[in-house]
């Protein structure tokens, strides 16, 4: 299919993908930019003022690192650990407040994506960077609570969230769909995603382009295949044969 054109990797017919990890924010769910606003807030609330140089290079960082765990990126920012904890609760709550006023919808096809993927006898798990107050508060807000067996946040995989592989090591052990990584699938819309799912050894690395990073980033971090969006997903799995 034309949709599939980044194909760079060798696949084995002898493995089948029984085991999906999908992304949130990006990937299955639209958040119009709240990770942005409620960095803004938290940021604010810490006496980093908008339109100052630090500012600046602040939300810069978050642009880049997204998909990482948010309170690895609020240590990063601001160094000290309290500070960074009272960073993140602040970024929390605001992104939580946006959810609650309805600033949240599904990626187009997303839920029958999953609904799909399921009804063809795959696992299927969604992952988060946010804190699992603000990963319920998504799921609630989108119905989802009984969408997928399984959701998974940083704390959940140890407290290390992307770049780092545990959240789909956490996914492949905890649910036991499938009898290796070879048989795991990972779809992400930033090269974070990317990076996890490459360290964990999945068999496809799926990049999509509903979210933060382009097609060149997704490739560059080790994305196996890069879609249009999630609801390309089910169609890529049958051509593949896995």
């Amino acid at each position: 299919m034309s949709n599939h054109t980044d194909n760079r990797a060798e696949h084995r017919a002898d493995h089948r993908i029984g085991l999906v990890v999908l992304d949130m924010a990006g990937t299955t769910v639209a958040d119009g930019g709240l990770v942005e606003q409620a960095f803004a807030a938290a940021a604010t609330r810490l006496g980093v003022e908008p339109g100052t140089a630090d500012f600046d290079a602040k939300l810069d960082y978050v642009r880049r690192t997204m998909g990482e765990s948010k309170i690895s990126v609020f240590r990063h920012l601001f160094g000290d650990e309290e500070l960074a904890r009272r960073a993140n609760t602040a970024f929390e709550e605001a992104y939580g407040e946006l959810v609650d006023g309805g600033r949240i919808a599904e990626i187009p096809g997303a839920r029958a994506a999953v609904e799909k993927l399921t009804a063809e006898g795959r696992t299927v798990v969604l992952t988060t960077g946010f804190a699992r107050v603000t990963q319920d508060a998504i799921l609630a807000a989108l119905g989802w609570q009984d969408l997928v067996p399984l959701t998974l946040c940083p704390a959940d995989a140890g407290g290390r969230g992307r770049p780092y592989p545990d959240m789909v090591l956490a996914a492949f052990l905890r649910t036991k769909a499938v009898a290796g990584v070879a048989d795991v699938a990972v779809l992400g819309d930033t090269s974070y995603d990317m990076l996890s799912g490459v360290r964990a050894g999945a068999g496809v690395v799926g990049g999509v382009l509903t979210g933060a990073h382009g097609r060149d980033d997704l490739l560059a971090h080790g994305a196996t295949h890069v879609l249009p969006s999630v609801a390309e997903l089910p169609a890529l799995l049958a051509e593949l044969g896995r």
